[in-house]
């Protein structure tokens, strides 16, 4: 399947080797990484090596005293045959109105083949022709077809698809390269591994950011710090144990779990982002019982009338709420073809999460509420308290 998104590489596993030796060398290293990778059962076929030394290559190796012997210059025998091989280009010449380029290079039939190349002959002495026979001969070999480098470095990459975790299948390379490659060799990543490496472990830090941004906000909403706690504490652990429980029944065994790969994902870059939105659209539901039950209490009601009467009146708007969200990203749960993946990934965290999350948060937010939320007085008016003084019995201290 493609990536979700594009310009990230055409396997999801892309590991680089790099190193100052010759490719020759680190390709050694890289084939032996892809036979135990191959043997390990983790990938669905052999990881690709973008690196074959299988171009075949000629060169004409000239004997430096049998060229001297004869009067001859390597400039010489260069130019002449970079001018019968190279396609150069001369000049222009023009014929019945029309330009035309000059290129300057033997004819096709001698040059079909290698063994061609001792018989042309280059400038001597006085003017004279010497064959290029006299004075060289040929060398087969192949070369690689490309020469990649990756951070400067010359390198080979290990391009394969994983039927486990894209982390199952890095670490597993990680560990093997570790053993099989000297010193001076280091390892990389590119395209979605890259992406994994770098940015997997951003997830903490920009979750706590996004938890720690949402209590500040509703602290100054609030004027309070256990109002924002009561909305948190009781609605976001539980829409994450929600979410995740769609993960974690992949991880005993990936490769056994064939009747949940249809509801299930993993812990990817895609899941961690909605994670992270799941924290603010679970908190709503939240905001709504405990900020009407702050009202209510301020009408004369106790702490725990007021919860109750909360919970219940604001019933309708927190489903409403979450049928919205679920069924708006229920969509992504079903979708198929090329960044399927992140998608579903995406859709199955917000659905999972919203769903089971609002269903403890209507039991978990009341009872926490209670416990920790602060006992607001009610609030009287100025006429109110001179009618009460008006009306109130002389025997009143009595």
């Amino acid at each position: 399947m493609p990536p979700a998104l594009p310009g990230g590489g055409q396997f999801p596993v892309e590991f680089v080797i790099s190193s100052t030796a010759e490719h020759a060398e680190i390709l050694e290293y890289a084939t032996r990484l892809r036979d135990e990778a191959a043997a390990s059962g983790i990938f669905a076929f052999p990881p690709l090596i973008d690196v074959k030394i299988d171009q075949p290559e000629t060169e004409i190796v000239i004997d430096r005293d049998k060229a001297a012997e004869l009067g001859l210059d390597l400039q010489t025998i260069g130019q002449d045959l970079a001018s019968a091989f190279g396609g150069n280009f001369v000049n222009r010449f023009s014929t019945y109105g029309r330009s035309y380029k000059v290129i300057a290079q033997i004819q096709r039939s001698e040059r079909l083949n290698p063994e061609q190349l001792l018989d042309l002959r280059v400038t001597g002495p006085r003017g004279q022709l010497i064959p290029v026979s006299s004075f060289a001969t040929l060398e087969n070999r192949v070369s690689p077809r490309s020469l990649n480098r990756f951070e400067q470095l010359n390198s080979v990459k290990l391009s394969g698809v994983s039927i486990r975790t894209l982390d199952d299948a890095l670490t597993f390379l990680e560990t093997r390269a570790a053993e099989i490659l000297p010193p001076s060799y280091s390892t990389s990543y590119t395209g979605e591994s890259r992406q994994l490496r770098v940015e997997g472990d951003s997830f903490g830090p920009a979750f706590a950011l996004a938890v720690v941004l949402i209590f500040l906000v509703l602290a100054a909403q609030f004027d309070s710090f256990r109002d924002p706690f009561v909305i948190l504490a009781g609605s976001v652990p539980l829409a994450m144990f929600g979410a995740l429980v769609f993960t974690f029944l992949k991880m005993p065994n990936p490769n056994m779990s064939y009747w949940t790969d249809g509801w299930t994902t993993t812990l990817n870059v895609y899941s961690q982002v909605g994670l992270v939105t799941l924290v603010g659209l679970v908190a709503k539901n939240g905001i709504l019982i405990v900020e009407f039950a702050n009202e209510l209490q301020l009408r004369g009601q106790s702490k725990l009338e007021a919860i109750q009467n909360a919970a219940t009146t604001r019933l309708r708007p927190v489903l409403m709420t979450t049928v919205a969200t679920v069924f708006g990203h229920f969509p992504l749960v079903l979708v198929e073809g090329p960044g399927a993946a992140a998608r579903n990934s995406i859709g199955l965290v917000l659905v999972a999460g919203m769903a089971i999350g609002t269903l403890f948060t209507l039991f978990f937010v009341p009872s926490l509420y209670v416990l920790f939320a602060k006992r607001r007085e009610a609030e009287v008016s100025e006429g109110e308290r001179t009618s009460d003084v008006e009306v109130a019995p002389a025997h009143a201290h009595a």
